[in-house]
C-alpha cells in the first residue's frame, strides 16, 4: 500500500476546507475503529476489567493498528501536508494570543508524524507478516496524533478560507445593548446559551436577552460572570448570529497528555451492585464488613467512594480550568463535597471493621423461602380450582 504524497499534477490543489473534510473523514473513520476495537477488548476481559484471553487482545490491537493505517492512507496522506501548510499560514495572520505558541507545537509534531507514516508507507512490509505488525504498531501514536490534535489544523485551514466578523456596532449602539443585558441579568432575564473562544483568545458567549415577552439573541465578549464583558451584536436568531461573528477554535483540554484513542487499561473494580449483592448473599458480619471494606479500597483497584471522591477532584479541577468567575465559584464547592465524601470513606471504613469484630452469623430462623414448589405425584388428581365468587341473581 503506497499512496500518492501529493495530488496529481494536472488535478486542482485543494481548497484548505476540502483538506479540513479530509481530516475530518479520518478522525471519523478513526472514532468507528476505537469503538469496535473497544468491543472486541471487552470480549477478553472479565466482568471486573481483567484479561483473560491475551491472545485475543493482542488480535484485536493489531487489527486496529492496520485499520488505521489504512484509514490515514486513504483519507489523509496525499493531503497531510498540505494541510499543514494552510494551517501555517493561517497561523502567521492570526493576532498574538496565549494559545498560538501551543498550536505551533501541535503543527510541528503533527508534521513529524506524518513524516514517519509516509517513510513507512513508503517501504511497507511484507503483507500478514510479523514485520508488518510491528510497524503498524509503532505508527499507532503517530496516526492517534493526528485522531486526536488534527482538529487544530483543520480549523486553522477553515479559518483561512472562512468568514470574518462583520463591522462591530457603533460605540453608542455597542452601550446601549451592553446596558441592557446587564439589566436583564440583574433581573435574571439573560439566559446564556452556547459559549466558544476566538481565534484572539477571547471568549465569546450567546445569549436570550428577555424584554417584555420578546427575546432578542445577543452576543456577549468576555466573562458574563465578572463586571467588564460587553455585547458585540444582536440578532433575531441563534442561525444568523452563527454567521455574523468570529468562527469558534478548537477548546482546549484538562490535561495535556491525555488521548482519546490511547486510554490506559481500565484498573479492575467492583460495582456497588456487586458488593449489594455480596451482602444480601452472605451469611456473617465479615462477609458484610468486606463489601463496605471493598467500596472504601485505595489504590489500584480502588473501589466507588474512592472514585467517586476522584471524580469529584477532577470535576473541580475541570471547572477551575474554565477560567471563569462561576467556575472558580463551582471549582470551590466541588472541592469541598470531595473533602466530605473523604471524611465519609473514613467513616464507613471504621464502621466496616466494627462490623466485621463483631464475630457474627445471621439466625437460623431466618429461613430461605424456596422458589419451586414440588410437583404433585402422577397419580394424584389435581386441586380442584376455587369456586366462583357468587353474583346475585337479577330478578324482573
Amino acid at each position: 500500500m503506497t499512496p500518492t504524497n501529493s495530488p496529481a499534477p494536472d488535478s486542482p490543489l485543494p481548497t484548505a476546507s476540502k483538506l479540513a473534510s479530509k481530516a475530518g473523514d479520518f478522525r471519523l473513520r478513526m472514532a468507528v475503529i476505537d469503538c469496535e476495537t473497544d468491543a472486541a477488548l471487552d470480549m477478553t476481559r472479565d466482568r471486573h476489567g481483567r484479561t483473560v484471553h491475551a491472545d485475543a487482545a493482542a488480535a484485536a490491537r493489531a487489527h486496529r493498528d492496520k485499520a488505521a493505517v489504512e484509514a490515514y492512507a486513504t483519507h489523509l496522506a496525499p493531503h497531510a501536508e498540505a494541510l499543514l501548510d494552510a494551517a501555517r499560514l493561517a497561523l502567521d495572520d492570526l493576532p498574538p494570543a496565549r494559545h498560538l505558541t501551543g498550536w505551533r507545537a501541535v503543527l510541528d509534531s503533527l508534521a513529524s508524524s506524518a513524516a514517519e507514516i509516509r517513510r513507512a508507507l513508503d517501504r511497507p512490509a511484507a503483507p500478514g507478516s510479523p514485520a508488518e505488525r510491528a510497524q503498524h504498531a509503532a505508527l499507532w501514536p503517530h496516526l492517534t496524533a493526528w485522531a486526536d490534535h488534527s482538529p487544530i489544523a483543520s480549523n486553522l485551514a477553515d479559518q483561512r478560507d472562512g468568514r470574518h466578523h462583520q463591522a462591530p456596532l457603533t460605540d453608542e449602539e455597542q452601550q446601549l445593548w451592553t446596558d441592557r443585558a446587564r439589566a436583564a441579568q440583574i433581573r435574571g432575564a439573560l439566559e446564556l446559551t452556547e459559549s466558544w473562544y476566538a481565534a484572539d483568545g477571547q471568549p465569546i458567549t450567546l445569549a436570550y436577552l428577555v424584554e417584555d415577552d420578546d427575546s432578542t439573541v445577543v452576543a456577549l465578549r468576555g466573562d458574563p460572570g465578572v463586571p467588564g464583558w460587553q455585547v458585540i451584536g444582536h440578532f433575531a436568531h441563534e442561525y444568523e448570529a452563527g454567521k455574523a461573528l468570529p468562527a469558534p477554535v478548537p477548546p482546549g483540554v484538562l490535561r495535556s497528555d491525555i488521548s482519546q484513542f490511547n486510554r490506559p487499561t481500565p484498573a479492575p473494580e467492583l460495582s456497588l451492585q456487586d458488593l449489594i449483592r455480596d451482602v444480601v448473599e452472605g451469611h456473617s458480619a465479615g462477609d458484610a464488613s468486606n463489601a463496605l471494606l471493598g467500596a472504601v479500597q485505595r489504590g489500584y483497584a480502588a473501589g466507588p467512594m474512592v472514585r467517586l471522591q476522584e471524580l469529584l477532584e477532577t470535576t473541580s479541577q475541570f471547572a477551575s480550568a474554565l477560567e471563569t468567575a462561576q467556575g472558580r465559584q463551582i471549582a470551590a464547592r466541588l472541592s469541598a463535597l470531595g473533602r466530605q465524601i473523604e471524611f465519609l470513606t473514613r467513616e464507613v471504613e471504621e464502621a466496616a471493621e466494627d462490623l466485621g469484630a463483631t464475630v457474627a452469623v445471621l439466625p437460623p430462623h431466618r429461613t430461605p423461602v424456596p422458589r419451586t414448589r414440588p410437583r404433585p405425584a402422577v397419580d394424584t388428581t389435581p386441586p380442584a380450582p376455587p369456586p366462583r365468587a357468587s353474583t346475585t341473581a337479577r330478578h324482573r
